[in-house]
């Protein structure tokens, strides 16, 4: 895909005097970033009768939502109450809290957690939006089944809506777009400069700003600054993320939190490049390092395991799998792919699937036999790894378990395994905002008119990878464009009210 790049650093510019910047056209809200807080920052505005224009540096908008399984977890939708689902701002605030132990934003959880719902259900109503509920599991940290997607359950199939819809709407998104200045007089927003693809340099004049950009995942400095535990690790995530909402920050003065904090993954397949569901962990499955070795776990959350994967010899491991998990993995449209590329593998036995580890076959036995004795002597619980168990890999050939019996009727099983490592998605720090989406000064108070979204914002994972809760990545993305627009539509009235 052609991305533009910055000619030079992202940079904030400074007059002092309005009539000193002289745009070519006049906005009334810009928005940086046609990902999905973006595009669905757009259309919220769109329903509240405000026009807006999107700047896109790609040629065709994706970002990190296309590049995203597309779940967005919301609760007490109409969706959600419609199937009886018990649910409530409360316990999904409560859900945030557990997984990060207390460190994320306390505002914006509660913020999040109770526009969420207002999102998902306005692109329902008003524009179409199909969204079913995931079902089949319990997402790790998820106290109950709040994870929505549209039928196809992909990433582009989200992005894809949204853009048919903006598109529908006759509302602008101009790629090859790339912004590189915000003008400002004193603390306020008065525009913004855009490079274009054969490198001119135009200028728009807004009311408001709002940067749904990008986090720094693709910016290399960035991550060795802040999450120096990942400057080797792959990047899954999206090219775009250069990091310029931290940099427009730093120099806007700007106040800036969890920057420590990012989305990692444990099962990116390796040599493919593919993503590969973790609901095969939570089906059962489990990983195993070089040796046959487990070493973490497995239902604790993806993201923190790529971390744990990444410590293992060679940075890599091994989803391990029976046939149960295989075909709920089929569910999942990244794992079809996985498979279809080769990536998941079918052994006949232990010793088909030690030889192509490289291990002792007895290593993977006696990892399988720990789970099964941990299921009769322990309720499941694997002393090792704290992990409970609810059921033994239905794949035979483990050898004798003793006093634990054999595996039902598996003996004659197979079994599944892709070959993974840990990689980086996105970061979850950024621009610090309010519960209204503003972009907050490092010392008191927010900018007026300048507002952040998505990966350009502070998320609600904390500053650490294990704080990362499933789904926070596009919660952020869509409860934060409503919070802009909501905003917005605010201040405007505020304002007409002051001029009546």
């Amino acid at each position: 895909m052609q991305s533009l790049t910055h000619s030079s650093a992202p940079t904030v510019k400074y007059v002092s005097s309005i009539t000193q910047f002289k745009p070519s056209a006049h906005l009334q809200v810009a928005i940086v970033g046609a990902g999905a807080a973006g595009l669905s920052c757009a259309l919220h505005l769109h329903d509240r009768g405000i026009e807006s224009a999107v700047f896109e540096r790609d040629k065709v908008p994706s970002g990190s939502t296309a590049l995203s399984s597309g779940f967005i977890p919301a609760p007490c939708t109409r969706l959600q109450v419609s199937m009886s689902i018990k649910d409530s701002v409360e316990l999904f605030v409560s859900d945030l809290r557990r997984k990060s132990k207390g460190q994320g934003s306390q505002t914006l959880e509660v913020a999040y957690a109770g526009a969420v719902a207002k999102a998902l259900d306005a692109l329902e109503l008003n524009h179409g939006f199909n969204w079913e509920i995931l079902d089949q599991f319990l997402y790790p940290g998820h106290s109950v089944h709040r994870m929505h997607a549209l039928a196809e359950r992909t990433g582009q199939a989200l992005m894809g809506r949204l853009q048919l819809t903006t598109d529908k709407l006759g509302i602008p998104v101009l790629t090859h777009s790339l912004v590189n200045e915000i003008w400002m007089h004193d603390d306020l927003v008065i525009g913004v400069g855009i490079q274009r693809s054969d490198g001119a340099l135009e200028h728009y004049g807004c009311d408001a700003l709002v940067l749904c950009c990008n986090g720094y995942g693709g910016n290399q400095e960035l991550i060795k600054r802040y999450i120096p535990q990942m400057q080797n690790a792959t990047f899954a995530g999206h090219i775009g993320n250069d990091g310029s909402a931290v940099i427009w920050g730093t120099q806007l003065g700007a106040e800036l939190c969890d920057l420590g904090g990012y989305q990692g993954h444990g099962s990116w397949a390796v040599p493919h490049g593919i993503l590969v569901t973790w609901a095969l962990m939570i089906h059962g499955g489990i990983q195993l390092n070089a040796l046959g070795e487990r070493f973490h776990d497995e239902t604790k959350g993806y993201s923190e395991a790529a971390v744990e994967v990444l410590k293992q010899p060679a940075g890599v491991a091994w989803c391990v799998f029976d046939e149960s998990a295989y075909l709920h993995g089929l569910e999942f449209p990244d794992f079809k792919s996985a498979d279809q590329a080769g990536a998941v593998l079918k052994f006949s036995n232990l010793a088909q699937l030690a030889e192509s580890i490289g291990c002792d076959v007895q290593k993977i036995q006696q990892s399988l036999r720990s789970i099964d004795q941990a299921i009769v002597a322990n309720k499941g619980e694997d002393k090792a790894t704290g992990r409970i168990f609810k059921r033994a890999l239905c794949i035979g050939d483990i050898g004798d378990v003793g006093d634990v019996g054999d595996v039902g009727d598996a003996q004659d099983s197979c079994v599944y395994a892709v070959k993974v490592t840990g990689a980086l998605f996105h970061t979850q720090g950024g621009l610090n905002i309010d519960e209204n989406a503003k972009v907050l000064k490092s010392g008191v108070g927010a900018f007026d008119n300048l507002y952040a979204a998505g990966g350009a914002a502070r998320g609600v994972s904390g500053n650490e990878v294990w704080g990362y809760l499933s789904g926070n990545g596009l919660l952020s993305a869509f409860a934060g464009g409503y919070l802009a627009a909501s905003s917005i539509h605010n201040a405007i009235k505020d304002k007409n009210s002051l001029k009546a």
